[in-house]
């Protein structure tokens, strides 16, 4: 029974990055002998152990055949006559296709060493084909990796697009598409996940709405980069520039979802494009099972960015509208996430990188005048029922117009 480092651990060790997780592939080695060893067994489709001191993964050194479509498509064989080499020429890349034993010695049969140093991202055998959720793993490494200079195989991108053409990306189950898709705009770069979806061709079968973006075209004078996937992709980059959580990422990718669908005799001018989003960015969160949060964070944002932008010009009762429309007196973290992607739509725009913007700040101070205004002490004065909602609104209003300035 012999025990190596494989994966992501070595890939990140020799690239200089922090080493998160370290898996192991035991071989030589039996379910009950892991079992007898004190492992803990975790895996469901193929035997997977925790070590009972340092709780890391390992596995059993593993083969695997085809026998379907998609990512549960396949028969796998464990067993004590199972050898390293063939353990890992089963693996999707050959950056991530190597292990060194305890005593120090490297396994390389791909020769992910020299990909690594080339910062190629290439795959290990035909096979890569077989498994889709690979074409999602390649894009997600590409988001993470491209940064430091690495690169797409010419012959890997190749197997990208057949497995578009074939069909085998269709296969795709919705939860893994959203697990790697969620992994990815946590990246720094996550623009680059979608980029080369793109280029392969997934992003029509996988994001729909935003691949209809590309093509549409905006006024120059607002956005210089005129075409509205471009546009999308920099608010998108900002975003994670400045570090926002994962709601406000995700309704950098949907805000603009709606000029996809603008009537061509308005072009370049997108009016109505909120609303039309709304639906769009509804439908795009149910396929991908959006957890609700992030879900419903998305659609405030599409439905309410252009008001963020119009603060100045707003009425305060325009104002409380918008704040009772985002339901930011219950979660004021909504606000929060819209104000972060207005922010980021300013700024993803080529040339109005660092413009001034001063609208947040109308909005915040709008939004805690109308919050000051207590509900409780309304109702001791006397007001009942709807007279208690309309005082409110009346009082929240008068708030609002003292605290910035207008009526």
């Amino acid at each position: 029974m012999q025990r190596y480092l494989v994966g992501g651990a070595l890939r990140d060790e020799w690239l200089g990055l922090p080493v998160s997780d370290r898996d192991w592939v035991v071989v030589g080695a039996t379910p009950e002998q892991m079992s007898a060893a004190g492992y803990r067994p975790v895996g469901r489709d193929f035997p997977v152990f925790l070590d009972p001191e340092s709780n890391e993964e390992h596995a059993l050194a593993r083969t695997e055949r085809k026998h379907g479509h998609g990512y549960h498509g396949f028969v796998f064989h464990t067993g004590a006559d199972v050898s390293l080499e063939d353990d890992l020429v089963r693996r999707d890349l050959t950056i991530n296709a190597m292990a060194r034993g305890e005593d120090g010695t490297v396994v390389d049969p791909c020769g992910g060493r020299a990909d690594l140093e080339a910062r190629v991202l290439r795959h290990v055998s035909p096979a890569f084909v077989e498994d889709p959720v690979r074409l999602l793993r390649l894009a997600r490494y590409y988001a993470r990796f491209a940064p430091l200079g690495f690169r797409v195989a010419d012959e890997t991108m190749t197997l990208l697009r057949d497995m578009v053409s074939s069909g085998e990306v269709d296969h795709l189950v919705p939860e893994r598409v959203w697990a790697e898709t969620e992994r990815a705009l946590m990246h720094d770069e996550p623009h680059l996940f979608f980029y080369l979806l793109r280029e392969c061709g997934a992003l029509a079968r996988l994001f729909p709405e935003l691949d209809a973006l590309f093509g549409v075209i905006q006024p120059i004078r607002h956005h210089p980069e005129i075409d509205s996937g471009v546009h999308t992709l920099l608010v998108l980059a900002q975003t994670a520039a400045a570090n926002e959580p994962l709601a406000a990422r995700y309704g950098a990718l949907c805000h603009d979802y709606g000029k996809a669908r603008t009537p061509t005799r308005i072009l370049p001018g997108h009016h109505g494009h909120e609303a039309a989003g709304v639906p769009l960015a509804q439908a795009c969160s149910r396929r991908l099972g959006v957890p609700k949060a992030v879900r419903e964070a998305a659609a405030v944002v599409t439905r309410w960015h252009t008001h963020i932008h119009r603060m100045h010009e707003l009425r305060p009762a325009t104002m409380l509208e918008v704040f009772e429309g985002i339901d930011a007196f219950r979660r004021p973290e909504r606000l929060d996430v819209l104000i972060a992607v207005c922010v980021a739509d300013v700024h993803g725009r080529l040339g109005f990188e660092k413009r001034q913007y001063e609208q947040p700040k109308t909005a915040r101070a709008a939004f805690a005048a109308a919050r000051s205004i207590d509900a409780g002490e309304l109702a001791a004065s006397g007001l009942r029922g709807p007279e208690i909602g309309a005082a409110l609104k009346r009082e929240r209003v008068r708030a609002i117009a003292e605290a910035i300035g207008r009526r």
